[in-house]
């Protein structure tokens, strides 16, 4: 994989596959880290201030130095071989702004959702969410400092998943880690989506 920050912009010649994932979860669990920490090039990002009428409306969970959030989308991109690359969109997780998730998920190959075990509840929606659209997901666990120690199985039941979906843990900060946590979503949409026909593996 190409590392992060490369002032190289354009693809090698080899590549001939491309596959568009999404990346989703509640408000503050991490998803615009978690792009910029793979993202080869500088992600884009539409942030802005947060300020005191947010107050009571985007709630963080636990301790957080954030100051900002997304209103549009995060967009990073992320060589996984000679052939394939990912193109990712981080879509906001405020309640408010859940319409823009449609227009972003045409032509995803699937959804990575991002969960926080301090505020697991709050991931209810964003999966009810995900239902409608009706697109292959895989769950990572963001585990923060003061998370609690829940097991991946227990989180699997909370949330009332599928045997067969993927279950994660990740530190959206770390590169190898976030890659990983896609990679299992790539594999897994290889493995059960008949419109990936395989192609996607790595």
């Amino acid at each position: 994989m190409v590392s992060a920050g490369s002032a190289d912009r354009y693809l090698p010649d080899t590549i001939t596959r491309s596959a568009k994932i999404l990346v989703v979860g509640a408000f503050g669990v991490g998803k615009t880290t978690l792009v910029g920490s793979v993202s080869e090039i500088t992600p884009l990002r539409t942030e802005e201030v947060m300020t005191e009428a947010g107050v009571g409306v985007d709630e963080l969970v636990g301790p957080s130095e954030k100051r900002t959030t997304t209103v549009a989308m995060d967009f990073g991109r992320i060589t996984i071989n000679s052939e394939l690359v990912l193109y990712l969109f981080g879509a906001p997780g405020q309640r408010r702004f859940w319409d823009l998730w449609t227009d972003l998920a045409v032509g995803a190959i699937g959804v990575l959702v991002l969960v926080d075990l301090r505020s697991l509840e709050r991931s209810f929606d964003v999966l009810e969410q995900l239902e409608e659209r009706d697109l292959p997901f895989a769950v990572a666990v963001n585990r923060f400092p003061d998370s609690p120690d829940v097991g991946l199985e227990t989180v699997r039941a909370a949330l009332d998943l599928l045997p067969e979906t993927p279950v994660v843990e990740c530190d959206a900060r770390n590169r190898t880690s976030s890659a990983g946590a896609l990679l299992a979503l790539c594999e897994y949409v290889a493995d059960h989506d008949p419109r990936s026909s395989r192609e996607y593996a790595s």
